[in-house]
């Protein structure tokens, strides 16, 4: 009673079979195995040191800066818009 045998899990194998289907299943083994593909090379990609940043500037500093004159090739300029 205790563990299970090699036929319970058969069992419980049709029956997830049968409410999810082979295509559901499918899908969410090559999901799974992209989500594991992408984190192994971020965990190479993170191997390497980080590019040093440049200090904070005070917050005076920036409030005097207007959104024209900041040239940031980090800084995406973008306008929201209303859903429709």
């Amino acid at each position: 009673m205790g563990t299970f045998s090699i036929w319970h899990w058969l069992i419980v194998l049709a029956i997830v079979v049968v409410v999810f289907g082979t295509k559901k299943l499918r899908n969410l083994g090559s999901d799974l195995g992209g989500a594991v593909k992408g984190f192994k090379d971020g965990m190479k990609d993170g191997g390497t040191a980080p590019a040093p940043e440049e200090p904070a500037k005070p917050a005076a500093q920036v409030a005097n800066q207007s959104a024209a004159t900041v040239d940031d090739k980090n800084t995406i300029d973008v306008q929201a818009r209303p859903k429709s």
